[in-house]
């Protein structure tokens, strides 16, 4: 095990449902569907390490509503 994962603070579906401005059912149906931030089992319990969240909301990010983002982006 590295200290590079031990540290780090995990927090709840309802703190990262704060942070995400949605509702706590939001993350729980996208959970369900395979969608939204990663997140992470401990034992029965769900938790999200912000990084995820960070990573989550500048994948989200666009300059216009016509933007595709950077997954549409082709590399060929």
């Amino acid at each position: 095990m590295t200290t590079e994962n031990a540290c780090c603070v995990l927090v709840n579906e309802t703190a990262a449902a704060m942070i995400l401005a949605l509702s706590v059912k939001t993350l729980r149906r996208w959970r369900w569907a395979g969608k939204g931030p990663r997140f992470v089992k401990v034992g029965a319990a769900v938790r999200y390490d912000p990084a995820d969240l960070t990573a989550f909301i500048e994948a989200g990010r666009r300059n216009s509503t016509s933007d595709p983002g950077p997954e549409a982006i082709s590399h060929e």
